[in-house]
Parts: C-alpha cells; structure tokens; sequence
C-alpha cells in the first residue's frame, strides 16, 4: 500500500476506499509489521536482570513498575510492550488475589475516641504532614495463636516511608508508643503541624498515646468503628508487604522476624513505587526535599 501510495502520488484515503480495506485494517497491520521489526532482546536481557535484583521481592513486580524499572535504567518504552513481553515469558506475578486474615485490636471504648480528620484525604505534597499506623500479625511454625508476631509501622502519606517500626510478641501500649515516638523524634522542624491516623485500637485510645500526641503537638486523628477503609493506606501496605513476605514459611521467630526487618528496609531503600514516578519512598522524599530547599 505504501508503495501504491509513492507511484501514485495519492492520498492514502482515497488508494484504500478503491481497493475496499477499511482504515482500521491497514494501520492495524502497519504496526503490526512495524512492531515485528522492534528487537526485544536488550528490553528482555533488562527485565531479567531487574528480576534478579532483590529477586525475592523484584519477580513480584508486575508490568508497571517494571515499565518505570526500566525507563529508570534509560530505556524508552511503554507498559503495554512490557506486558506483552513479560506474558510471553511468563512473568505475570498473580500473588495478589491472595486475602490474608486481618488483626483485630479494637475491644470497645476503653479510652477517647478522636475525631476522622484524616478522613480519607490520604494523598499530601508535604513531607511528614500525614502519619498513619496500624498493628497486623505474621505468624511462624504452626501458625498456631502463641506463634505469632505483632507489626506496628508508622507509614509517612507522602512517600509511603516507614518511618520506624516495631515487632514483638505482645501487642500492648508500649509497644505500640516505641515507634511513635521514634518517628515524632526523628522529624525536622516543620512549617505546620503533624496528624497521626490509627483505627480505633486499644492502643490509640489510651492516655499515654494521646499524651505522646500532645507533647509534640502532633494532632489525632482515628478511623470510625469497623471502618477499615478509613485507614486503607496502611492496610494497603500491609497486604503488599504479607504477599512478598509470607509466601514463605518461617519456622520460628529469629526467621520470621529477620525477614520482615529486611523486607522493610528494602521497601524504603529499592522498591520502586509507580505512583512515586518510579522511585523508592526513601529517594522520593530526599528528591523532593532537595528540589524544595
């Protein structure tokens, strides 16, 4: 066709309304051919070697990420190549659909309750405005209930960055005021004022939590009852982290607890976030302190 077209001198229109082949069938086939000719190898060679790196965590990325993995290593190509590469060489990570039973902490009104400012306004273009934290369980050995360990992180909204976090057999109030104020702590001095998000937890309602909150004038802020959606951002972290974590099993404490720290330390570190244009949460916040400074 075209070759008709530079003979002819004629719009390319015209030369497909004589020979009766709908538009859609010719530019369809143009790209097909025109895709045939693309070399895939260099993309596929990456892809491997970014699936290598950190390769118990890096084989669960799905096309996305790997899309901005290798625009990150200078390639230039879009997610929908990616994808078709990655189902060819069954790459496709389904871990996902997995649901995993999630640790209850609440046990009525033993405190105050706070009032939902957070409200579900997760997102923020300001470093460490909004906090929120959660308590789940991993379990080891026989999975049985006195084989379990508690994970509390608190998780900075606008990059995603666990900010401390604490692991241990018991969940009880100090435990949960360890990384609390491990993270208060370690905050530099901010033009406005910090809010810590929780659901409404034991822990979160007792006075030493809220008196922690007030000693940095830091404001409080709780899910409503039986409302896990209010606080979906670190529910969301910790699915992704229960999927590359727990797709293993982990004999006793020592391992399990060893595995989550390294996991954590990865998640801020090197694994890269889409919605964070392809960078980790740790390089994403530093990015963006340099370009405000």
């Amino acid at each position: 066709m075209t070759e008709l077209r530079q003979v002819f001198q004629v719009p390319i229109k015209l030369l497909l309304k004589v020979v009766k082949v709908p538009r859609s069938t010719y530019y369809y086939a143009r790209s097909h051919r025109q895709r045939e000719k693309l070399d895939d190898s260099p993309i596929i060679q990456a892809i491997d070697e970014i699936r290598q790196e950190d390769s118990k965590y890096t084989k669960k990325y799905g096309y996305r990420r790997l899309t901005k993995a290798l625009q990150e290593h200078g390639f230039t190509v879009n997610h929908k190549r990616v994808l078709r590469l990655m189902h060819e060489h069954d790459w496709l990570c389904l871990a996902y659909n997995r649901q995993k039973r999630k640790y209850n902490s609440y046990k009525g009104s033993v405190g105050k309750i706070a009032p939902n400012r957070l409200n579900r306004r997760f997102k923020t273009d300001r470093p460490y405005q909004k906090l929120v934290t959660d308590v789940s369980e991993f379990r080891y050995g026989g999975m049985s209930q006195s084989e379990r360990v508690y994970l509390e992180p608190v998780i900075d909204l606008f990059s995603g960055e666990v900010l401390a976090f604490n692991i241990s057999d018991h969940p009880t109030v100090e435990f949960a005021l360890k990384p609390l104020r491990e993270a208060l702590e370690g905050l530099p001095k901010l033009g406005y004022r910090t809010t810590v998000h929780t659901d409404q937890g034991f822990q979160y309602q007792h006075k030493f939590w809220r008196e922690t909150l007030k000693e940095h004038r830091v404001f409080q802020s709780m899910s409503r009852k039986a409302t896990c959606l209010d606080n979906a951002a670190v529910e969301s972290f910790f699915h992704i982290m229960k999927v590359e974590v727990m797709d293993e099993h982990f004999e006793n404490k020592e391992d399990l607890t060893q595995a989550m720290t390294d996991w954590i330390n990865f998640y801020n570190k090197r694994r890269i976030k889409t919605k964070l244009d392809g960078k980790s949460p740790e390089k994403y916040r530093e990015l963006a302190i340099q370009k405000a400074a």
